[in-house]
């Protein structure tokens, strides 16, 4: 019940209104950022995946590098895995690197090269949600369909529901009703600037964040200093756990566990006593 009356109060004035005020904002504080002059599916997707959790400051220079490495799907589908992994340092979430590599291989393999246009085909890539198949159609063809992320969810959830949580039907709901027809593409970039830029201004009725763990306490930490240290050079198990526990100080235990977990998900490779990445 509580849904629908949220949704109720985005009348077709409301909705006037609020896409007025985000152009207006976005003429005088929009962005130039490189992969808002492409719509190379390619491109954008390498983009938005960089993105994900990562701030943009980082992901500028480490956006022209990959492309200067790896300028089409092609490339990058025959890229050694390895390799993509060290030129993915200092973004860190490295499996993304490596769904970006699988995702490239699909699109050669059963696509032809060419990315698919609509989102239950965009879905079916390896490492792509929801959001990121929206993200391609919105930047890269131009369609008319809502995309939800962290920023967007919190600008409705101040301007249309007073700052309370609701089910993501409902944000998404509202998402669909706010685009203005015909510019899909330009309606989320502003929302993705004025998020960025002006959200924190309205922190105090955005949904509270939770204190975050400090990040050199957590297991991603130290799962990137392990790759860190095969970036450099193959090394052996237990000259990689000693090296560990000298520079941090956890037990054997614990290092032993996440290099397990890390070639689980492909990112280290143990080759006899050796452990290196990828190929």
């Amino acid at each position: 019940m509580y849904g629908k009356m949220a949704v109720m109060k985005v009348t077709p004035k409301k909705v006037r209104e609020f896409q007025s005020m985000i152009f207006d904002w976005w003429k005088l504080h929009r962005r130039d950022l490189p992969w808002r002059h492409t719509r190379n599916p390619y491109k954008i997707l390498v983009s938005e995946v960089m993105l994900q959790q990562t701030q943009v400051s980082r992901v500028l220079p480490k956006y022209q590098e990959f492309l200067a490495a790896f300028p089409n799907v092609e490339s990058l589908s025959r890229a050694n895995a390895g390799y993509i992994i060290r030129l993915w340092k200092g973004l860190g979430y490295n499996r993304r690197a490596l769904y970006l590599k699988k995702t490239a291989e699909t699109v050669v393999a059963q696509y032809n090269g060419i990315f698919p246009h609509i989102e239950s085909e965009l879905v079916k890539l390896p490492g792509l949600g929801t959001y990121t198949a929206r993200a391609l159609m919105v930047f890269a063809f131009e369609k008319d369909v809502a995309m939800v992320d962290t920023n967007i969810r919190q600008i409705i959830t101040h301007f249309f529901l007073n700052g309370l949580p609701v089910k993501e039907k409902v944000i998404q709901e509202i998402a669909d009703a706010l685009i203005p027809v015909g510019k899909s593409w330009h309606w989320h970039q502003a929302l993705m600037d004025f998020g960025a830029l002006e959200l924190s201004k309205h922190k105090p009725t955005c949904i509270a964040r939770r204190k975050a763990q400090p990040f050199t306490t957590t297991n991603r930490y130290f799962r990137g200093r392990i790759i860190d240290l095969l970036r450099e050079n193959n090394i052996v198990e237990k000259e990689c756990i000693a090296t560990l526990i000298v520079s941090y100080g956890k037990s054997e235990k614990f290092f032993t566990s996440l290099i397990s977990k890390l070639i689980l998900d492909g990112l280290v490779v143990r080759d006899g006593t050796m452990l290196r990445l990828p190929q």
